[in-house]
């Protein structure tokens, strides 16, 4: 093992925090202590560790404020961040992730469960320190698209995936832009809420599909509230390490132009259909773009409630139903035993959108 390793420990617990550096030590880390949060950042500065463990309840700067503090400092934003955590309700595990933390260790652990996180955030940052540190120049414009995208996906998947239940918040209106996110199974709808209290669907997520992305290129805020419409689970890039991939490669760069360049093109669509286009329309051309979108006629595996299809195209539920019940009688789509939808005569709609 490399006696270079530097670890800092930042924990109010005497007992603990003493503990885990004689261990630490004893393996061969250089180790920093803190007893506070304010410490533990002025350590990081005048150090530069190479990673960061934090206890999460602490009094004065708690580990969610020590990380916030530790993100916008330049030189410490990058450093691997484990939380200790006695909690263990995911709402506390999710809020950090979703700030940036790498990891988290539930108390009391061992000292395997000690080593094996930091070896695996030591692994990792030597991963990206040796794809991020060579030179544009020096590769050809194949090896950079093919380095980029393939760093971006394989940051993705060291991330640590949290699982969220149906109807679970991802992010709301109005929360601050701490990343983006990647689907990895299940759905995801982005939504804004009416002055009358009424959903309006702006985006619908699957797996292998970034969300958030317009908000952090747009400012500080998210716009549009974030919910998953059945069990997913995710992984959430943290705004820092996107800003690097984003500013290192140009295939990277494209892709999320790419992204936002499609979501405003979605949008002005969505615009264009309700300012001009009848109920009956905007309900063809929502279950066409859906049929296009997937690759099938089959919806039903799409698991879009009525609500949520009502969303999509602008209305009411109450008249998203009468026009579906509509389309049934008139042998555009057919429903299945558990009420989703199956296109069956696709042509007719396309009529009828156009």
């Amino acid at each position: 093992m490399a006696t270079t390793n530097r670890v800092l420990i930042i924990e109010d617990n005497d007992d603990l925090r003493e503990n885990s550096c004689e261990i630490l030590e004893l393996a061969g880390y250089q180790v920093y202590q803190a007893s506070n949060g304010e410490d533990g950042v002025e350590l990081a500065k005048q150090h530069l560790p190479d990673v960061i463990l934090c206890d999460i309840a602490m009094s004065g700067i708690d580990g969610y404020d020590t990380l916030n503090l530790l993100l916008q400092n330049e030189h410490t934003a990058h450093i691997p961040f484990i939380f200790f955590t006695g909690k263990t309700e995911r709402v506390d595990i999710r809020k950090g992730m979703e700030m940036g933390a790498d990891d988290y260790l539930t108390k009391p652990f061992d000292s395997s469960d000690l080593f094996n996180a930091i070896e695996c955030q030591l692994r990792k940052k030597r991963a990206r320190s040796l794809n991020l540190s060579l030179p544009a120049d020096s590769k050809n414009e194949s090896y950079v698209k093919k380095s980029g995208f393939e760093a971006l996906e394989t940051l993705v998947l060291e991330k640590k995936p949290y699982h969220l239940k149906r109807k679970h918040i991802v992010y709301y209106s109005g929360d601050l832009v701490n990343g983006i996110y990647k689907v990895i199974s299940g759905k995801v709808k982005t939504f804004k809420i009416a002055k009358d209290g009424r959903e309006f669907l702006t985006g619908l997520f699957e797996p292998g599909e970034y969300f958030g992305v317009t908000a952090m290129f747009s400012g500080k805020e998210y716009h549009e509230t974030a919910e998953t419409i059945e069990d997913t689970v995710l992984c959430m890039v943290p705004k820092k390490i996107v800003e690097e991939m984003i500013n290192q490669y140009q295939d990277v760069s494209g892709k999320f132009l790419h992204l936002l360049a499609g979501n405003l093109v979605n949008k002005d669509e969505q615009l264009l259909q309700l300012a001009y286009h009848s109920v009956r329309k905007r309900m063809a051309e929502l279950l066409i773009r859906l049929k296009s979108k997937y690759g099938t006629t089959d919806l039903s595996r799409l698991d879009l409630s009525r609500s949520n299809l009502a969303g999509m195209a602008g209305v009411a539920m109450e008249t998203a139903s009468r026009i579906l019940n509509d389309f049934k009688q008139e042998n555009l789509i057919k429903f299945t035993s558990n009420n989703q939808i199956i296109i069956t005569n696709c042509d007719k709609l396309e009529q009828m959108k156009n």
